[in-house]
């Protein structure tokens, strides 16, 4: 999860006023395959769609960078699938329905 969060944060340009954070990341026993959980501030609601799309076309790359990092740790480097953390958004949606 750190590694993960050092790439997005310095390796990877995003485009325009968002950011992207790494949330959670669940690993299989195996250690075979990760879901990734990004929390993406800034766009609109339907455009985070498109960034967690681009993120995805862009795992091949991302399990590269993450397997130059941490090579000397983990024998198996898992695939990755991202995901939107919407926690965040479902928080906050709760607060507003208390606050009427």
């Amino acid at each position: 999860m750190k590694e993960l969060s050092e790439i997005f944060q310095r390796e990877i340009k995003s485009k325009g006023n968002v950011m992207i954070s790494v949330t959670k990341v669940n690993v299989t026993t195996d250690m075979s395959y990760a879901r990734v959980y990004l929390s993406i501030f800034g766009p609109k609601q339907d455009e985070k769609k498109k960034v967690v799309e681009e993120v995805n076309g862009m795992k091949y790359g991302l399990r590269k960078m993450l397997g130059d990092r941490v090579r000397h740790q983990l024998r198996i480097i898992p695939e990755l699938q991202f995901f939107e953390d919407d926690s965040l958004d479902y928080i906050e949606n709760i607060d507003h329905l208390l606050k009427d």
